[in-house]
């Protein structure tokens, strides 16, 4: 016994929505998806190189209100002359040969720098006096236990050894500090053509947040420095807000030291010789007397004006109002 079964007829209705559908699965499968490189472009976030590269995209946006070092030129030219001095001075206080190094110069937001501080570190936090307010030396931990180990007399070839996990010692926070007085030395003596300033030692301190010297939005230079010596080293890394440098920023946009801004002595010495040859009308007063008008009405042709004035009274010189 057979049935006739009759196959399923697409409703005209049903057949309209599954057209769409279709058309839309479609269109999803042609839409182009950013990988990362593309989105990180997009954003301007580089984490390779993040100092040394250009801040593109939404990044720049967000830093653009940073001012760049690099309208500070006379800035390197100080930084330059402080590694030179460094040099010296190291040698001398570590008796070790030593080789200081400029990484970069950059501009960083404060409370940005403090969260980049690799941990554990000092940070001294010193006082630029003539300019009234604060800058931030931090020494890294390579650099304190090289320091340590070579002014305790510690094999060369041999790493210095690190004990993670401690409080720095008396002894090492100590030494550390001669360090920093010797930079600092080193700081006031660069900064000496352009302007006298002297840098004191405030405090040391290991934790960031007792080291905050400005609000974190407020922009500062970072200069990092780099100290070899032979098979041991760190970095030293010198901040400054830029509201310590604000009472020398006009100095500091120098191109070169001495530079005159406005100021033409050729035009200078050529005026003044002009001034001297200029002719000028000028008066000689002998006397001046308060009469009434009605005095003046009545003068006639003849009458004489008695002044008060002797042979040995001084005369007024007038050119215009001016005496």
């Amino acid at each position: 016994m057979s049935e006739d079964v009759e196959a399923p007829q697409t409703d005209s209705a049903d057949a309209g929505w599954a057209a769409p559908k279709s058309a839309s699965e479609s269109l999803i499968g042609s839409e182009r998806i950013l990988n990362q490189d593309e989105i990180d472009s997009l954003l301007g976030f580089d984490l390779s190189d993040d100092e040394v590269s250009e801040r593109t995209g939404i990044r720049a946006i967000i830093n653009s209100a940073l001012v760049s070092y690099e309208r500070l030129p006379m800035l390197e030219i100080v930084f330059d002359r402080l590694v030179r001095l460094m040099t010296t001075s190291l040698r001398n206080f570590t008796s070790d040969n030593v080789e200081v190094s400029l990484d970069n110069i950059s501009s960083i937001r404060f409370g940005d720098y403090l969260n980049s501080i690799p941990l554990p570190a000092i940070l001294s936090v010193f006082r630029a006096e003539e300019l009234n307010n604060y800058g931030l030396l931090t020494v890294d931990s390579n650099l304190i236990y090289s320091i340590v180990d070579v002014l305790l007399g510690g094999r060369r070839g041999t790493a210095a050894m690190r004990i993670e996990g401690r409080p720095y010692t008396t002894i090492e926070r100590v030494l550390v500090q001669r360090m920093v007085e010797v930079v600092l030395a080193d700081a006031r003596e660069a900064f000496e053509p352009l302007t006298p300033v002297s840098f004191t030692l405030d405090r040391l301190e290991t934790n960031p947040r007792f080291a905050a010297i400005a609000r974190p939005a407020n922009a500062a230079i970072l200069v990092k420095l780099r100290i070899d010596m032979e098979d041991r080293g760190g970095r030293i890394e010198l901040l400054l807000p830029y509201a310590t440098l604000e009472p020398i920023r006009k100095m500091l946009l120098q191109q070169f030291m001495g530079e005159k801004f406005g100021r033409d002595n050729i035009w200078e010495s050529h005026l003044a010789t002009e001034l001297w040859t200029t002719n000028m009308e000028v008066r000689a007063v002998l006397d001046e007397q308060q009469v009434s008008l009605q005095r003046v009405l009545d003068l006639k042709v003849g009458d004489t004006l008695m002044l008060n004035a002797t042979p040995d009274s001084l005369i007024e010189l007038r050119a215009g109002a001016i005496p």
